[in-house]
């Protein structure tokens, strides 16, 4: 079959009522992710070649609006909310049994990677990897699985986010942004050295459940495109006022060696990125909606949200293939020279699309974890069990202190 009449084909078994607009968003965001930890993660080598991680936002910070774009966390959640409430309205039976399918389908990818690399560890020890390398590269693969673990937790909030929208609309986001700013008061405030270190976790389920709760108001109708102008010219304005009068760091993304992040857990000025950001969503949807009746538009799209948790996933693994193999042969630019220079940025663009490949690879083979795994009765049991047993031992050793 050729690629036209494949891409036709796609395009033509695609429902009428197919909201592609928000798939586009949901792609765009997505893809936000990979693209942000291939080009601000980097590596230095240390003893016996091994691999420690680093960013090119500690020797280039004038880079920091990259992050700003590339941190589409707030897309994500926003649509996340808007799908969730459609869906919860489409439930076939009780609200338990919808949870349970939504948390299963986040939950099987997670498993696959980990108890995948649960194998691969010995064997890469075996094969001469260094264990600081391993050490490097499973805190990589583990570091965007938060995600799934606190997206769990505001779907489960459905039901409370749906009653809340219907009585406040767009408002019932609200206190979700007034609680991260009093906690942000807080811990930055005059009284900042007296405050314990654990009171910024509580800003970590308000601060996703923001927008979050704004996708919910929109999938019910009460996100106007008034509201949506509100939530961007009031986000924009929000930022550049903790940029500028409260002096937030720059940065989207942690920076090793700053004494502040602005992402985990989010801060303030995260909320007000993805206020900006879901306003111009909203108000884009119809314009991006359209552009997507176009096949060769639509297509892309489509692959990008079938394979969206593999993406997720794996593409931490795909980028250390190939920055293993490389630190094996010394110093690579743009793989295991220190992120520092112009030259490795130019370096680590020009590496981008051969991480982009591995992904693809590695997708053909690991997209089978995101379907339901076959086996019944005792074996699929026994599978499970398996699985688990071995992703809470890659847990223990990706966590476990140095």
């Amino acid at each position: 079959m050729s690629v036209r009449r494949l891409v036709s084909r796609i395009d033509a078994s695609t429902p009428a009522h197919r909201d592609r607009a928000v798939d586009g968003l949901r792609a765009l965001a997505l893809l936000a992710v990979p693209t942000g930890h291939w080009l601000l993660g980097g590596f230095t080598t240390g003893g016996e070649g091994a691999l420690h991680n680093a960013s090119p936002l500690s020797a280039f910070a004038v880079f920091s609006p990259v992050s700003w774009v590339l941190q589409m966390l707030g897309v994500f959640f926003l649509v996340g909310g808007y799908a969730s409430v459609r869906s919860y309205h489409r439930r076939p039976s009780t609200t338990g049994a919808w949870l349970r399918g939504r948390v299963v389908r986040l939950g099987r990818p997670v498993l696959g990677v980990t108890a995948v690399w649960a194998l691969m560890i010995p064997v890469l020890y075996a094969a001469g990897v260094p264990e600081d390398t391993l050490r490097t590269g499973a805190k990589l693969v583990i570091q965007p699985l938060w995600f799934v673990g606190v997206y769990a937790v505001v779907t489960a909030l459905t039901p409370y986010c749906v009653r809340a929208a219907g009585r406040l609309g767009m408002w019932a986001a609200a206190p979700l942004i007034g609680s991260v700013a009093l906690v942000d008061l807080v811990r930055y405030g005059p009284y900042a050295d007296a405050v314990p270190s654990w009171l910024s976790v509580l800003n970590i389920l308000p601060g996703w459940l923001f927008a979050y709760q704004l996708g919910v108001s929109w999938g019910l109708g009460r996100l106007s495109r008034r509201g949506a102008g509100l939530l961007l010219v009031g986000g924009t304005a929000l930022f550049a006022v903790l940029l500028l009068a409260f002096h937030y760091p720059a940065s989207m993304v942690g920076v090793p060696g700053e004494a502040r992040t602005n992402s985990h857990p989010p801060s303030l000025l995260v909320l007000a990125l993805a206020s900006a950001q879901s306003g111009a969503a909203v108000l884009l949807h119809g314009r991006i909606g359209r552009a997507l009746r176009r096949p060769a538009l639509w297509v892309p799209v489509v692959v990008v949200n079938l394979s969206a948790m593999t993406i997720l996933c794996w593409h931490q693994t795909a980028m250390l293939a190939a920055a293993v193999p490389a630190s094996f042969a010394g110093a690579v630019p743009g793989l295991t020279t220190a992120p520092d220079t112009v030259g490795w940025i130019l370096a680590r663009l020009a590496w981008m699309p051969l991480f982009a490949a591995l992904l693809v690879l590695i997708a053909r083979y690991a997209r089978r974890f995101e379907a339901p795994w076959e086996a019944a009765g005792g074996a699929g049991t026994a599978r499970r069990a398996a699985a688990g047993l071995l992703a809470a031992g890659f847990a223990v050793f990706a966590l476990r202190p140095a």
